[in-house]
C-alpha cells in the first residue's frame, strides 16, 4: 500500500478576454478595479499584429505568429487563391495549446471555450462559438455552435438564441456580451470545468465607433463591468481564480488609408467585373493588401515587383513602415502565410480594404455586414450609412421581410470610412494605451507580462507548473 498522497486538484480558473481594456478604461470599471486591488495587475505586452486572432492564439500557445501561424484575423490562402478572414477551425493553429500542457500535468483536465476564436475542432471539453444558420435560399439567421451538441438547446432554452446581430454590425452592443456572460455562468454551474475561457467583445464597438476618449466609450466600459459582476461573484463563491486580460488597446484614429487603391493606381492590383460590379482578383494581381485594422499583409506575386510595390506604398500618407523579411523576423511574423511585405499604419491612421475607384462599381457586399466575403476588415460595418436619410426606413422594411420569412438584404453599411474613430493593430506607444492583465491572486502578476508568457502563467495559477 502506497503512502504517497494523491496530487492536489488543479485550482479552477476563469480567464476573461476583455477586448480593448486599458488602464484608462479600468478607471470606469469598479468591479474589475476591485479585483485588481485585492489581487494584482500588470501591463501586458501584445503581439504584432495586435488583433484578436493573433493575440488569443499567442496567449494559448505561448508562441508568436511565426510559430503558431495566425498572422492576422485573416490572410491570403495561396493554395486556394482566396482571401479568407474569420475562419473558425482550430486546425489552422500550430503548436502546443494550454490545455495540452495542462492535461500532461493533470490527466482529465477539463476546458470550456466560450467564444474565444478557433474554437471549432479544438480539443476542448465544452465549446460555444457564434455560428449563423446559412439557409439554402440565402438567408442568414443567428445561432451558435456548441460541443457537446446538447448544450445548444440547453443554452437557447435558458438564454434565447445567440444574439448574432448584437455581436457584430450596426446593432452590436452589450446584449451579446451579456449572453456570453450568462452562458459562462451556466457552464460553470452545470459543468464546473477546470478552465473557462470567456470572450467579452463589448468594448470593441463604441471604441471603434467613437474613439477611446469619448464619454460613450467610458459608459460602455461601466456597463460591461456591471454586467460582469454576477460572474465575478460566482467565481469568488466557487474559489475560482480570475484572470482578466486584453488583446490590445484601441487608440484614436481619423485617417483611413486606401492601400489597395494605391496599388491599383500603380497598375499592380487587378479586378474582374461581373454585373457591373468589381471584384478583387488576387490570383492575377501583381500585388494587393489584406487590410486588418492598422496592419496590412501585402502579397506580391513576383519578387521583381517588390520595388514597384515599395514605391507605391512608401510615400502613401498614413503608412509608417513596410516590414520586409528582416522586419517580419524582428516582430515574429516571418511565416509563409504573411505577405511579402507587412504595412504598418501611422498612429492616427488605419487601412481600408477598398479597391474600387468608383463607388458605383463597388460589389454589393460592400454595403452589407459580410465579414466572410470582404477581402479585408471593414469597421464601417459598425455603422448605418449616416449620409443616407432613408437608411433606417430601408432597414425596417428589410427586417419586416425577414420576419415574414422572406429573403432580405440589409444594405445599410456606408462606403465612407471617415466616421471611424478608433483602431488597433500596431504595438502600443505607451502602457496607458496598451493592454493589461489582472489577477484575483495577490502578487501573481507584476512588472510586465509578455503575451507569450500568459500560457505558463495560467499553468502556474492552476498549480500545474
Amino acid at each position: 500500500m502506497s503512502d504517497t498522497a494523491p496530487p492536489a486538484p488543479p485550482t479552477p480558473l476563469l480567464v476573461l478576454d476583455v477586448v480593448g481594456l486599458t488602464p484608462r478604461l479600468l478607471h470606469h470599471m469598479l468591479h474589475l478595479t476591485a479585483l485588481a486591488r485585492a489581487g494584482s495587475q500588470a501591463p501586458l505586452s501584445t503581439v504584432l499584429p495586435a488583433v484578436t486572432c493573433s493575440a488569443q492564439t499567442t496567449f494559448l500557445t505561448g508562441t508568436l505568429p511565426a510559430e503558431h501561424g495566425i498572422v492576422g484575423n485573416g490572410w491570403y490562402f495561396r493554395e486556394l487563391g482566396d482571401v479568407l478572414l474569420w475562419r473558425q477551425h482550430n486546425g489552422l493553429v500550430s503548436g502546443d495549446r494550454l490545455w495540452d500542457a495542462a492535461r500532461r500535468a493533470h490527466p482529465g483536465y477539463t476546458v470550456a471555450n466560450i467564444c474565444w476564436w478557433y474554437a471549432m475542432g479544438a480539443d476542448t471539453d465544452i465549446t460555444v462559438t457564434p455560428r449563423p444558420v446559412y439557409y439554402a435560399d440565402g438567408r442568414k439567421e443567428p445561432d451558435c455552435y456548441t460541443r457537446p451538441p446538447a448544450l445548444h438547446d440547453e443554452l437557447t432554452a435558458e438564454l434565447g438564441t445567440f444574439p448574432l446581430f448584437h455581436f457584430w454590425g450596426p446593432g452590436a452592443d452589450l446584449v451579446s456580451s451579456r449572453w456570453i456572460i450568462d452562458a459562462t455562468r451556466h457552464i460553470l454551474r452545470t459543468r464546473r470545468p477546470n478552465l473557462a475561457l470567456c470572450y467579452l467583445p463589448h468594448l470593441d464597438y463604441d471604441l471603434q465607433r467613437y474613439g477611446p476618449d469619448d464619454p460613450r466609450s467610458f459608459r460602455a466600459a461601466a456597463a460591461l463591468d456591471t454586467a460582469l459582476a454576477p460572474l465575478l461573484a460566482d467565481a469568488r463563491a466557487e474559489g475560482r481564480t480570475v484572470v482578466a486580460l486584453s488583446e490590445y488597446g484601441i487608440t484614436r484614429v481619423d485617417r483611413p488609408v486606401d492601400i489597395n487603391r494605391a496599388l491599383r493606381r500603380a497598375g499592380l492590383l487587378e479586378v474582374h467585373t461581373q454585373d457591373g460590379m468589381e471584384y478583387l482578383d488576387p490570383m492575377t494581381s501583381r500585388a494587393f493588401a489584406v487590410a486588418d485594422h492598422q496592419t496590412a499583409h501585402v502579397y506580391v506575386r513576383r519578387p521583381e515587383d517588390l520595388p514597384a510595390v515599395r514605391e507605391a506604398l512608401t510615400e502613401l500618407p498614413g503608412v509608417e513602415r513596410l516590414l520586409d523579411d528582416e522586419g517580419k523576423k524582428e516582430h515574429g511574423l516571418d511565416h509563409p502565410r504573411s505577405g511579402e511585405l507587412v504595412a504598418l499604419a501611422e498612429p492616427d491612421a488605419w487601412f481600408t480594404y477598398y479597391y474600387w475607384l468608383d463607388a458605383a462599381r463597388a460589389p454589393d457586399f460592400a454595403r452589407l455586414v459580410e465579414i466572410h466575403r470582404k477581402p479585408g476588415y471593414d469597421p464601417a460595418e459598425l455603422f448605418m450609412d449616416p449620409f443616407d436619410p432613408y437608411v433606417r426606413l430601408k432597414a425596417a422594411r428589410e427586417i419586416a421581410r425577414k420576419q415574414l420569412g422572406m429573403r432580405y438584404r440589409l444594405a445599410v453599411v456606408p462606403l465612407d470610412p471617415s466616421p471611424i474613430r478608433g483602431s488597433h493593430g500596431r504595438l502600443p506607444t505607451s502602457d496607458d494605451e496598451g493592454p493589461l492583465i489582472l489577477c484575483s491572486t495577490p502578487r501573481a502578476v507584476s512588472g510586465r507580462v509578455a503575451a507569450t508568457d500568459v500560457k505558463s502563467l495560467l499553468l502556474r495559477l492552476a498549480g500545474l507548473a
